[in-house]
């Protein structure tokens, strides 16, 4: 009875050896990839390094557009900075003609310069800003000195001794100012 007992077990075996070609080839081919498939993620994988790449492109054109605004913002705000020394006597000097006698055509000539300078201010976007009156902002003004006017609200600017200049939120230079009730 032993001997049977074995033989059946090796019937068995023999029986799973004796399958048909056919059954091991579908067993293989559930186990590997078709070609179509392979292509499938070939195009997935490459899409994505496509869009990767893309993506970091365009962030880069983008850097790159924003750092030549401000590197022309930079060189702009250095040659006009240049430029207001030039503004601030011409202001002064205009100043200086009301109530005095003056040749009309000097006048109408320190005029012209000083529109002349306003204009290619704007053009170049340079912006003043600071009037009497206005709240006083540290970030924008510079006090050189307070005093006390009942005519004011408190931070409040009462004198202007340099109009300040920006360009967009970039500031050239600050205003020089009397501060009131502080």
């Amino acid at each position: 009875m032993k001997k049977e007992k074995k033989k059946p077990e090796v019937e068995e075996t023999e029986k799973v050896e004796d399958q048909p070609e056919e059954v091991k080839e579908e067993e293989t081919k559930v186990e590997e990839p078709s070609e179509e498939d392979k292509l499938k993620e070939e195009l997935k994988a490459e899409k994505e390094k496509y869009l990767r790449l893309y993506a970091e492109y365009d962030n880069y054109r983008k850097r790159t557009s924003a750092e030549k605004l401000q590197i022309y913002d930079d060189a702009t705000a250095r040659a006009v900075k240049e430029l207001l020394p030039m503004a601030d006597s011409m202001t002064n000097a205009l100043a200086q003609f009301e109530g005095k006698e003056v040749p009309e055509e000097f006048k109408k000539g320190m005029e012209l310069i000083a529109q002349q300078l306003k204009q290619s201010f704007e053009k170049l976007k340079v912006e003043p800003f600071c009037e009497v009156g206005d709240t006083f902002d540290p970030e924008l003004h510079n006090a050189v000195s307070m005093t006390e006017d009942e005519n004011l609200p408190q931070n409040s600017i009462s004198a202007v001794y340099q109009k300040g200049y920006k360009i967009g939120d970039k500031i050239i230079r600050h205003a020089m100012v009397v501060v009131a009730n502080a």
